[in-house]
């Protein structure tokens, strides 16, 4: 299972970083609505997240990350909705800080 995490890690770190993002689209068809910027930021998540999922011998992770962006997708993909959400003062109110692990 650390074979996946350490392919997508070499993948994204090298000059294969467009062909990753252009084959992202057969896996994840909902990320066609994402933003450029917000395709990054779903690369890097999965890799981190693929890592850790392999060090717990667990999908469960990747599966949620995965969920998290597809309903992303969502609201991009309906523009009443993503008006809804951004407006402002009520709208987006940014990333959410990361909550602290215990270890």
């Amino acid at each position: 299972m650390d074979f996946i995490p350490r392919l997508l890690a070499g993948l994204v770190r090298t000059e294969n970083i467009a062909a990753l993002r252009q084959a992202l689209p057969e896996a994840l068809p909902g990320c066609t609505f994402l933003p450029a910027e917000d395709v990054d930021t779903l690369l890097s998540e999965l890799v981190d997240t693929a890592r850790g999922a392999a060090a717990l011998d667990s999908l469960a992770p990747i599966a949620l990350l995965l969920t998290q962006w597809r309903h992303t997708a969502e609201i991009y993909a309906d523009p009443a909705l993503l008006a809804i959400l951004t407006r402002e003062p009520d709208g987006d109110l940014g990333p959410l800080p990361m909550r602290e692990v215990a270890e």
